[in-house]
């Protein structure tokens, strides 16, 4: 079943994965900086939408999704952006080192290993169902096509996934885990874009 959205609410899912992920990024790393790109030509056709600066010096590239389904617990990996103008998802082409996946509804933020989740997922790509979105943009629609996909299995495959609580109001110090593969951890989603 396809999913239809507006501009506005997809938008705005993203601005809050967005902001959630700044706000993880510089606490993981204290005296980092965090440049946003989301606009920045340079950096859009890369599928990069946040530039982390680590004390180091290194600077990470980091492409960030939002999901805002309440229910579902799965990966949107992205493989075509765009249908009708038939070019590719930033899940196939992202020169992202992480892919920071933000389950709003469910208060978790996850960071995914980019080379290494599309590493492993390209040689099962059969074995996960496509989904189609639209999304309108004034007179505008579009459709995007992604793999829907288990984080437990992604999980299981790919080392180094991290899952992270997402802070509440007037909150407790949350602790970023490796997530187990256990049959606990199965989840579904859509993607913001």
């Amino acid at each position: 079943m396809a999913r239809s959205f507006s501009m506005r609410g997809v938008q705005s899912a993203a601005d809050r994965a967005v902001q959630h992920a700044r706000a993880w990024m510089l606490e993981t790393e204290p005296g980092s900086r965090v440049h946003d790109v989301q606009l920045d030509p340079r950096f859009q056709h890369r599928g990069v939408d946040l530039l982390w600066e680590l004390p180091s010096g290194e600077v990470r590239g980091i492409e960030v999704k939002g999901d805002r389904n309440a229910t579902r617990r799965r990966y949107f990996f992205e493989l075509v952006s765009n249908l009708e103008k038939d070019t590719p998802g930033c899940f196939l082409y992202s020169g992202a080192d992480l892919l920071v996946y933000v389950f709003l509804s469910q208060g978790e933020l996850h960071v995914v290993p980019m080379k290494a989740a599309r590493e492993w997922f390209l040689p099962r790509a059969k074995e996960y169902p496509l989904k189609h979105a639209f999304t309108q943009t004034g007179a505008i629609r579009y459709t995007t096509v992604g793999a829907v996909v288990s984080v437990r299995d992604v999980a299981e495959g790919v080392p180094g996934v991290l899952r992270v609580p997402l802070k509440r109001r007037g909150g407790a110090k949350d602790v970023a885990e490796e997530v187990p593969p256990t049959p606990e951890s199965p989840q579904g989603q859509e993607s913001n874009g």
